[in-house]
């Protein structure tokens, strides 16, 4: 959840760190901090709050070096303070170190600790890391070790690692060598940045657009040595490994807000982009399917597949939902979706030609890993539907499909979902014709989806309208969702967009299951948003909006142009194109996207930073 960042090198390491961070916040934003080598002293500045807090902290107290680290918060363990904050100091402030992750077996260590003269100043699991490395550096020179020398450091180090139960991502500095940054992983992301006597570190490769160009994804158990002109990679088990030196593409303008108020809207404008690259490249037209380079697995292996199970969480679970309407109509395969929270605990019974799919934005998160690395262990065919080149899931699944839609900044996803949901269709549309879907059917798909970017261009027309329907219900407190088929999984993105960003009670159902519970809801201050684009259970869908306005619900209309049965019933009315119905989620979605934003806005809220939430939840 947090965001680590480090530099060594010849520059200033203070700007360097808060820019990275102000990059990161994404990742977590309950506190920020430095420490960099200064003067053979590490000085430290944290502060609870958003990173700009800390940079004012920093203005008033500069520190100066060319070593240092810096993090950002999604706190976990201790409340949210300016003691809690990261850096953490070790023994007597020889080291200070930042964590991204969860030390399950802190309390132990800590007594241990304590009971060897260390004196706990925080109420963290991270700062059990930062006196044990302190622990074990004494233990070393007591030994024989030189404690001039960088060796008897990384010693201390990896026999802090091996005590360690649980997670982490950590920048280390040591206060007697400064030209030495080290970083380690077991679960939590860690890349390294490769410049020019110069090195970098971070959560993820954002904080080094426009400084280097090639970077080194570090797996788990790895660590890495970094000097401003060296860089070692060693393993736990395997020793010194030579690093896979990657280019990252990404360009300043990724991750800049451009002329738009947040990220959110920004990524929601630049859906009709991300999808058309989500598509770029991936259709055969000879053919009537779809294409994929990195599926790594043959035709004869695919038509064997009888079963297909998605698993992911929060969002990506949505997608996922759409995906199994989609797999189960074009390619007539059974499938299942699977919250990977569940999964990765669970011993469903999967047949040898079951296959899985692994759905995620980030490649990062911790439930979706776990649960695909337990479908690896048991041997059956294990990819990936993710965002991010080089991110650890991405990386150890069988094979899998990109989504190129760039990086997503906004912690309320947005252009991922459409994405998700556009590759999908693309895996339904490949699946499919390798079985029962016909050549027409085929080349009518490819058109459909080829216009697709268009079609939600036009679907942003409804921004305006979104904005007065968001005004009128801004200061409502429960709302329901309501949609079905392939519009039901939109109506729970769309229930938890509000939730997220608008701190909004909101409920998402099956228009039809309403008579079934839901109903007692409904009243004259709860306002119950259909998902209700022309098709054909449009005539039952309707009647479930009677049902709701024979009890005085306000009734918000998702609704097809020139659709006039909904005149008469909704209170308000959002148009979008008519498309068909297993096109209608990358449509539909997009007002509910609006809808949840400008509720936010007009609410005060804090749209990109939502609080308690992180964008990549790396702990369980």
């Amino acid at each position: 959840m947090c965001g680590i960042v480090g530099y060594v090198g010849y520059r200033e390491a203070t700007d360097l760190l808060l820019e990275g961070l102000f990059r990161l916040e994404y990742r977590g934003y309950d506190s920020a901090g430095v420490a960099v080598l200064n003067g053979g002293e590490i000085s430290v500045r944290k502060k609870a709050g958003r990173v700009h807090e800390l940079a004012k902290l920093v203005d008033a107290n500069p520190v100066h070096g060319c070593l240092g680290i810096g993090h950002t918060r999604w706190a976990t363990h201790g409340e949210t303070t300016d003691i809690n904050s990261h850096p953490h100091v070790g023994g007597n402030g020889e080291v200070v170190l930042v964590h991204n992750g969860v030390i399950e077996n802190y309390t132990s260590l800590r007594t241990f600790l304590q009971e060897h003269g260390f004196v706990f100043r925080t109420a963290t699991d991270s700062e059990v890391i930062a006196h044990l490395i302190s622990y074990h550096f004494t233990e070393q020179t007591e030994q024989g070790g030189d404690p001039k020398n960088s060796a008897t450091a990384i010693k201390a180090v990896e026999a802090t690692l091996k005590r360690l139960k649980g997670t982490y991502g950590l920048g280390i500095i040591f206060q007697e060598f400064p030209k030495m940054l080290i970083g380690a992983r077991a679960g939590s992301p860690l890349v390294v940045g490769i410049g020019q006597g110069e090195y970098f570190l971070a959560s993820d490769a954002s904080p080094l657009v426009g400084y280097t160009e090639e970077v080194v994804y570090l797996s788990d158990h790895e660590m890495a040595i970094l000097s401003p002109d060296s860089f070692e990679l060693l393993h736990r088990d395997s020793g010194a490994l030579s690093p896979s030196i990657q280019t990252i593409d990404q360009v300043a303008a990724d991750v800049d807000l451009g002329d738009f108020e947040h990220y959110m809207l920004k990524e929601i404008f630049e859906q009709p982009q991300t999808i058309e690259n989500a598509m770029r490249g991936r259709f055969d037209e000879d053919e009537a399917t779809a294409k994929f380079g990195g599926l790594n697995l043959d035709p004869q292996q695919l038509r064997r597949i009888d079963r297909v199970v998605l698993t992911a969480c929060g969002t990506s679970w949505h997608a996922g939902l759409v995906g199994e309407y989609l797999l189960e109509e074009f390619a007539r395969i059974p499938t299942e979706v699977e919250y990977a929270s569940e999964l990765r605990y669970r011993n469903p019974p999967l047949t040898d030609n079951t296959m899985v799919f692994a759905i995620t934005q980030s490649g990062e998160t911790a439930d979706t890993l776990a649960a695909m690395r337990e479908c690896k262990r048991k041997g059956h065919p294990t990819l990936a539907i993710c965002n991010v080149v080089g991110s650890t899931i991405a990386r150890e699944a069988d094979g899998g499909i990109y989504l190129h839609a760039g990086p997503e900044i906004g912690v309320a996803s947005t252009k991922a979902f459409t994405s998700q949901v556009t590759v999908l269709t693309l895996l339904a549309l490949y699946l499919g014709r390798m079985r029962h879907l016909s050549y027409p059917a085929g080349q009518r798909l490819i058109h459909q989806l080829k216009s697709m970017p268009e079609i939600i261009r036009k679907s942003l027309d409804c921004f305006e309208t979104v904005k007065n329907v968001a005004q009128k219900y801004s200061e409502f407190s429960n709302f329901l969702y309501l949609g079905r088929l392939h519009n039901f999984p939109v109506a729970l993105e769309g229930a938890l967009k509000l939730k997220e960003i608008s701190y909004i009670h909101a409920e998402g159902y099956p228009a039809a299951e309403m008579k079934h519970g839901p109903i007692a809801l409904v009243d004259e201050v709860t306002p119950s948003v259909f998902v209700i684009p022309r098709g054909g259970i449009h005539p039952k869908v309707i009647s479930n909006m009677e049902e709701v306005k024979a009890r005085r619900g306000p009734v918000i209309a998702i609704a097809c142009e020139g659709d006039t049965k909904v005149d008469n019933l909704a209170d308000d009315i959002i148009r979008v194109p008519d498309v068909e119905e297993y096109l209608q989620p990358l449509v539909t979605a997009i007002p509910l996207q609006l809808l949840a934003y400008q509720i936010a806005v007009v609410r005060g809220c804090n749209v990109d930073r939502p609080r308690n939430l992180a964008k990549s939840v790396t702990v369980e």
